[in-house]
């Protein structure tokens, strides 16, 4: 029925662009939709020849082992060139993936060129070496709202394979996250799941589903791409599996052992142990404890707070080491939710920054499991429109990219949303900034943000179930002057305006632009 209800509701964006007259509009010319079962597919196919995309910047530590897959999108073969590249690191030009160890402190500007049979294309990318990590927010795929305690280890290296052939990874997608239930439980329904929490030398023990973490994590790596695991300060986990209480410094060095660049650490039984001290030292302790850790080792590794925004975590976070931390509960299932929950994830915007990201949960579009039904695989239920907006709201936010859908069921459309490169350097944009509100009406905001190009990033939300004309004076964005409109959805350019932009915009969906000079 939800499927049927998703299918019935069409995507509809009729751009406006002003083209040099005060106040007037014009409408730009609606084209035959690409779509499937009904659903209307904004993004361009991708182009034979060469486009390199993905962050701009990347911070690493210095003295670490480095890797990095260049992402590209093109027809393959493509083979790449690096100049600039320093000492210690080196390219496989058929791959595009740079290995090595991480050269001393400083910024290396690097010039990357891609060629294939078709074209060529050529970026400046800098790798930035010293105390900072994820430059720019993580992208990647997290297990849990697809697979919940059903994961296993062939899931995990099924998400690595479908990341390099749907073209995620070629647009910058690049860690492939495990999230609770892959350690032992003291009981669970799933026998193979029960066993011991920890060996003799208090190592904690995989269940049965994951018989070799390194064997996982070089699997993954082997594609140029990177590992996260998840684990819980407390005794147990969300999931009841086994935590890290009185073990941090021994589990986080057997993650960097077993090959792991991330780690999700949430508050989950954690609360027991904190009892009623809800002080602000309380919901520090434990996340400075482990961001101390990790700092220590001898791998760069991502450090994820998710402890819900207690104690406004945002203020903090950065301090205690962190790289991102929640700054509410699981969106779950209720995915009406997400344009609240983007509104007020933006009244943090001013403790969004390079290596410091504010996190609203993971993207849920696609096949997800519905935790009330056991975790079986759905498609989520929500419009397509919403999707739309779902997408440009955590790029404009500069919010991780973290998808949590089934990679296994991922279909055009899904893929059409998720891998829009122009979206996607909104997202990765090396400012680091969350867009700022515009409040209209009770069902239309505007949600924009200033790049480092200059240009600004625009989106025009209609919350409201029927479509709506939505307006935005230049005046209202500090800007004056002739400005290039382009709809960064469908990659089109749609003219010039020096006063303001109209757009009919989808219920419950968006139009997204860039105003350049």
């Amino acid at each position: 029925m939800k499927t049927a209800y998703c299918q019935n509701l069409l995507l509809k964006i009729f751009a406006c662009a002003i083209i040099l007259v005060p106040f007037a509009s014009f409408s730009a010319s609606e084209k035959t939709p690409n779509s499937i079962d009904g659903k209307e597919i904004l993004t361009p196919a991708p182009k034979p020849q060469p486009r390199i995309n993905g962050p701009l910047v990347y911070g690493c530590r210095p003295g670490h082992p480095f890797f990095y897959r260049i992402p590209c999108q093109g027809e393959k073969p493509i083979s790449f060139t690096v100049k600039g590249l320093p000492k210690g690191l080196k390219l496989d030009p058929v791959t595009g993936i740079i290995t090595g160890t991480v050269p001393t402190a400083g910024t290396y500007t690097l010039q990357i060129k891609a060629k294939n049979q078709k074209g060529k294309d050529s970026r400046e990318f800098k790798i930035i070496a010293g105390e900072k990590l994820a430059l720019t927010p993580p992208m990647g795929w997290n297990h849990w709202y697809a697979h919940y305690d059903r994961i296993t280890d062939k899931m995990m290296r099924e998400a690595a394979d479908v990341m390099i052939s749907s073209g995620m990874a070629d647009v910058g997608y690049q860690y492939v996250n495990i999230d609770d239930c892959w350690m032992n439980a003291p009981k669970h329904n799933d026998p193979k799941r029960v066993g011991p929490l920890r060996d003799e030398q208090g190592n904690m023990i995989p269940n049965y589903y994951f018989p070799n973490m390194k064997g996982l994590t070089d699997y993954i790596h082997d594609k140029g791409l990177k590992a996260g695991i998840y684990t819980s300060p407390g005794t147990l986990t969300c999931g009841g599996f086994a935590g890290t209480w009185q073990h941090e410094e021994q589990d986080a060095r057997q993650f960097a052992a077993w090959g792991f660049d991330f780690l999700k650490y949430d508050w989950c039984s954690y609360g027991s142990i904190a009892g009623k001290d809800k002080s602000l030292e309380a919901y520090q302790k434990p996340y400075r404890q482990m961001g101390s850790i990790l700092k220590s080792l001898d791998r760069d590794m991502v450090f994820n707070l998710c402890q819900y925004g207690m104690g406004d975590v945002w203020k903090w976070g950065g301090e205690v080491d962190g790289h991102c931390w929640r700054t509410s509960g699981d969106l779950g299932f209720e995915l009406d939710k997400i344009f609240d929950v983007a509104l007020k994830n933006s009244e943090y915007r001013a403790y969004s920054k390079p290596g410091e990201w504010n996190d609203p949960d993971y993207i849920q579009i696609g096949w997800i499991g519905n935790a009330s039904k056991m975790g079986v695989p759905e498609l989520a239920p929500m419009p397509p429109a919403m999707q739309y907006a779902y997408m440009s709201l955590w790029c404009l936010m500069a919010a991780p990219l973290i998808y949590s859908g089934d990679m296994s069921k991922l279909d055009a459309f899904t893929l059409n949303v998720l891998c829009n490169p122009e979206l996607i350097e909104v997202n990765q944009d090396p400012l680091g900034k969350c867009g700022n509100v515009i409040k209209q009406a009770d069902n239309n905001f505007i949600m924009y943000k200033n790049m480092a190009d200059g240009s600004i990033a625009l989106g025009l939300f209609n919350r409201g179930k029927t479509d709506i004309e939505m307006t935005i004076d230049w005046s209202g964005i500090n800007i004056s002057g002739k400005h290039k409109v382009r709809d960064l959805w469908r990659q089109t350019d749609l003219g010039i305006s020096d006063l303001k932009f109209s757009a009919s915009v989808p219920a419950q969906g968006v139009v997204m632009i860039k105003i350049s000079k």
